[in-house]
């Protein structure tokens, strides 16, 4: 909260959020919550945030309340201190990020509806215009306006989101806790999964050509499709970094499904780039809701070295394919993988005839093209498709069948060309032959 001192818009937000206003040192906390300041430091620390001077007033009646209540539960028995403050920090890396992503989600949606003919929610461009509210109407600064407008609403939004938030850790605190009584397992015990890394080819270059808005929406795209892939078929997203999800499911199958169904979906889509995914099956270690263990390093170093458009499996997984026929397996050449000596590895394809006839679609989406050319997300025709279509098998029969792995498409998969306002996609430039020198697949990174 310190780093809002002399903005007023952050010295509102925090009244408005914690109910009271900044009255309060940090001594004053300490002694109020009745606790020593060093351990009060180590708390405040453990949430995130910076220390403050002795002079400086940055605290509420909410900040002891809190500091009371931690300390309450060391004190009581029910904590020691280390875990107190790890349970501290896990809250506070969790809601820091959500607090930034919903942010940004927010924020937006405000630029993208400067001059939509549809706005949902809020009439943002009277709110831009208007000299109310932030005060900032008139300043030459577009997008120091938009935060503001995008920090007033978010703010407007609070105390229908809070219950939303709880209610969603109880319903996953309830999904975590059914598996830690069923497996009767610690975190230090080894667990058979399939993990996987699906990673978007030449992100890079792409970083280059968009603009920051576009960038964010084709992320966030690729995001939120993959999370609906992931989940529909029972697994979960472990971590994404930008161009990069890895996600961990229990069974073989389902991970292949994701895979093959990821890969499907990105290739409907002619602005979005090719993707490639590599798995592994093996034991993992899970800590602080990360996963750990060969499997995870071998599906990581499989997926550099794949081609662009495909799905390169291990050796555990092919043998416990064996002859399905949904799939067919080809077997490539071994070779060393980074930390891992030389490995054998197998390109894996759906199996002739083998389409899936439904694939399951969560939420309707816009092809990425509308996203990058800023259309507005999230309109009434898409809230009604959601709304009767989430977890509807939506048959895919009649959809054009991707080519066989090796055949150019007929829509080149390039992003909207950013020279000309309103351009459709970029001219489509000569797609490389695909080679397997590591250093060559490592700069399409």
């Amino acid at each position: 909260m310190s780093d809002e001192q002399g903005d007023p818009g952050g010295q509102d937000a925090t009244d408005h959020l914690l109910g009271r206003p900044r009255t309060l040192g940090r001594r004053q906390v300490s002694a109020a919550a009745g606790v020593p300041l060093l351990e009060a430091r180590r708390f405040w620390h453990a949430l995130g945030f910076p220390g403050v001077g002795d002079d400086a007033t940055s605290f509420t009646d909410a900040d002891v309340e809190a500091l009371r209540h931690m300390v309450g539960l060391v004190r009581s028995g029910r904590m020691h201190e280390p875990l107190a403050l790890s349970m501290t920090r896990a809250i506070a890396r969790t809601t820091d990020r959500l607090a930034a992503w919903q942010s940004s989600l927010l924020l937006d949606a405000v630029l993208n509806a400067r001059g939509a003919p549809d706005v949902p929610v809020h009439d943002i461009e009277a709110m831009l215009e208007s000299p109310s509210g932030s005060g900032l109407a008139g300043r030459s600064s577009d997008d120091v306006q938009a935060s503001h407008v995008a920090g007033t609403w978010l703010m407007d939004l609070v105390d229908e989101l809070e219950p939303l938030m709880v209610y969603a850790w109880r319903r996953h605190l309830s999904a975590a806790l059914n598996r830690l009584f069923s497996e009767g397992q610690s975190e230090d015990d080894g667990k058979h999964v399939t993990v996987g890394f699906a990673d978007m080819v030449g992100f890079t270059t792409l970083v280059t050509r968009l603009s920051d808005q576009q960038l964010g929406r084709l992320v966030g795209h690729f995001e939120a499709l993959a999370s609906d892939v992931v989940t529909a078929h029972g697994g979960r997203i472990v971590k994404t970094i930008g161009d990069e999800v890895f996600f961990v499911v229990d069974r073989v199958d389902a991970g292949v499904d994701i895979a093959t169904d990821l890969l499907e979906a990105l290739r409907e889509d002619p602005a979005m780039p090719r993707m490639r995914v590599g798995l592994a099956s093996g034991e993992v270690l899970s800590h602080l809701g990360d996963v750990f263990g060969t499997p995870v390093n071998r599906a990581s170093r499989i997926t550099e070295v794949a081609q662009p458009d495909t799905i390169v499996v291990d050796e555990a997984i092919a043998t416990e394919l064996g002859e399905r026929s949904a799939y067919t397996l080809r077997e490539l050449e071994p070779r060393p993988l980074r930390g891992l000596g030389v490995t054998r590895t197998w390109l894996l394809e759906r199996g002739p005839g083998e389409q899936p006839a439904t694939r399951r679609r969560v939420v309707h989406r816009p092809p990425m093209a509308d996203y990058l050319a800023g259309a507005s997300i999230g309109t009434d025709a898409d809230a009604s498709a959601s709304d009767s279509d989430a977890c509807e098998e939506i048959s895919t029969t009649d959809s054009a069948t991707p080519p066989p792995h090796g055949i150019d498409r007929p829509v080149p998969r390039m992003p909207v060309d950013l020279t000309e306002p309103g351009a459709t996609h970029a001219p489509a430039p000569s797609r490389p032959t695909p080679v397997d020198d590591d250093t060559k697949e490592n700069d399409e990174r």
